[in-house]
């Protein structure tokens, strides 16, 4: 009777310990989806794009070309297809530079967040989490990064407070041409050749017209980055970034985002010191 009983309990139990296995694994378990802690503007990788700047849900964020200046320009229905990003929250990203992060304030009143000054915002056609659909919409739409070494400007051409066109006749019109990565205007030299600077020969002349010193690093989608380059300027000891073969600088009156003021100066609207038009020739060889 004792070893019958015996029998039945070692029974019992087996098949306990069984049915507890077969419920600990059973697909049908509720499970707990994971907490999203994330606050503020993200950093995300992508296979295409590398770094990209993303909401703290995941969804892409994208810089718009006409907002070089910093003000934000879509309204209206623009903002049907671009909604602006906005978040109060300080980023608990560890990897984003948190002082490259700002906010402004849009004509309505309302708040929009920036990474570089550049308003942030979202594309429409992103459905889901990691999508990047809106990058080069139109020639003026890029994924926002935090990495480029250059970015591109459409706007308008303005000197002496004369609007030009992108041919520099007196007219308006707006024209695309490379800034920074903060947005100021980027000049070519017209005497210049295929990556040689022929301006810079004191630190006097740096100071007027500023090589533009980066590393190659990213360029928005636009820009082929086998037109970017970099050169040395051995008279003041600084590397000077390159656009098909032209040298870049600023024009150092161009006191904030945006100006282009450089265009008139030497012999006329465009004619000594053009502003580095995306569509730009060749430099000429020495």
């Amino acid at each position: 009777m004792l070893i019958y009983l015996k029998r039945n309990l070692l029974a019992v139990l087996c098949i306990a310990i069984v049915f507890t296995a077969c419920k600990k694994s059973s697909s049908d378990e509720p499970t707990t989806p994971p907490v999203n802690n994330n606050k503020g503007i993200q950093l995300a990788t992508d296979a295409k794009f590398g770094s990209v700047l993303t909401d703290k849900d995941g969804k892409t964020l994208y810089f718009f070309a006409n907002d070089a200046a910093g003000t934000p320009t879509c309204i209206g229905g623009c903002e049907t297809t671009w909604p602006l990003y906005y978040s109060a929250d300080a980023s608990t990203d560890l990897n984003l530079n948190k002082t490259e992060v700002g906010e402004v304030t849009r004509a309505d009143g309302r708040k929009q967040s920036t990474y570089r000054g550049y308003p942030l915002y979202y594309f429409a056609g992103d459905a889901a989490k990691g999508e990047i659909k809106g990058d080069g919409v139109g020639g003026i739409w890029f994924v926002a990064k935090p990495d480029y070494s250059l970015m591109l400007a459409n706007a308008q051409l303005t000197g002496n407070n004369i609007n030009y066109t992108s041919t520099y006749a007196v007219g308006d019109g707006k024209t695309i041409y490379l800034t920074d990565s903060k947005g100021r205007t980027l000049y070519a030299f017209a005497p210049d050749k295929n990556g040689v600077n022929t301006y810079t020969r004191s630190a006097a002349q740096e100071g007027i017209w500023p090589v533009y010193e980066s590393e190659l690093l990213s360029v928005p989608s636009a820009i082929a980055k086998t037109d970017v380059g970099v050169i040395t300027i051995a008279t003041i000891g600084k590397k000077q970034l390159t656009y098909k073969g032209w040298p870049l600088y600023y024009w150092a009156s161009d006191v904030k985002r945006g100006d282009n003021l450089g265009i008139v100066i030497g012999k006329g609207p465009g004619l000594t010191w053009p502003v580095l038009q995306l569509n730009a020739t060749v430099a000429p060889a020495q």
